[in-house]
């Protein structure tokens, strides 16, 4: 193992030492000598390494296979998920069509007993109606009867009421004498209330206009007072109010 790491220093002294090439960052190197060093590095190698590499190419293999074997593991689990999904999709229409098929069933049941209902119904309304009709047609002839009875009944009272009546009227009759002499006292008090409110009417009605003849007068006196005050203000400046309503006193 020695001789590796002192062939590898001599490898590294060749390169250090050999000569550049120009332009370029390549070097010039004796090929004899460093393949004589490369060869004393591969007998220097021990043999563990080919152990080791023989070791990483089994692995690499066993890799490389159990690679392979996942892939078809999946492969083959794809295609039975594939199937599985296959056969339940195949399983739910049959399920499906099967639902479908009984609810059509149902339906078709349920609506042949609703029918059935509807026409038993029908058959008691029908029952119903005509047994309404006979106890219709029974109220009905007795109320029919009930009031024939009670017309000929109010008849009858309407005549006893019109004898009556007539009577009554009959009776009347004999006392028109004092019915006029009531009437002719009644009109005559009529006239004399009209009378006496006529009389009142025209005493109030001289009255209110006498007194309103008066007022007048009053306000025409004050009105020339006033009128004869507002003159001597103009002209003196100091109204005589004294002496107007001295005058004013003596008018009244």
């Amino acid at each position: 193992m020695y001789r590796v790491f002192e062939a590898l220093d001599e490898l590294v002294a060749i390169v250090e030492e050999a000569r550049s090439v120009p332009m370029t960052a390549s070097c010039v190197v004796p090929r004899g000598d460093v393949l004589e060093l490369l060869d004393d590095v591969r007998d220097a190698l021990p043999p563990e390494l080919d152990d080791a590499q023989d070791v990483l190419d089994h692995r690499d293999k066993l890799i490389n296979d159990a690679r392979a074997q996942a892939d078809k593991t999946v492969g083959d689990a794809d295609e039975e998920a594939r199937t599985l999904l296959e056969d339940a999709r195949a399983d739910a229409d049959r399920m499906l069509a099967d639902a479908k098929a009984q609810a059509d069933r149902m339906v078709k049941e349920a609506r042949a007993h609703a029918e059935e209902l509807v026409r038993d119904a029908q058959a008691e309304a029908d029952d119903l109606v005509a047994e309404g009709n006979k106890q219709y047609e029974s109220v009905t002839g007795r109320a029919r009867v009930e009031a024939d009875r009670l017309v000929e009944s109010g008849q009858a009272s309407y005549e006893r009421s019109v004898a009556e009546g007539e009577a009554e009227k009959a009776r009347l009759v004999s006392q028109t004498e004092v019915v006029q002499a009531a009437h002719a006292e009644s009109a005559r008090v009529i006239d004399s209330a009209h009378a006496e409110s006529d009389r009142l009417r025209t005493e109030c009605d001289e009255y209110i206009d006498g007194k309103l003849g008066e007022f007048e007068e009053l306000l025409g006196t004050t009105l020339r007072s006033v009128g004869r005050g507002r003159q001597q203000l103009r002209l003196s400046g100091a109204p005589d109010f004294a002496e107007a309503d001295h005058r004013a006193s003596r008018r009244r």
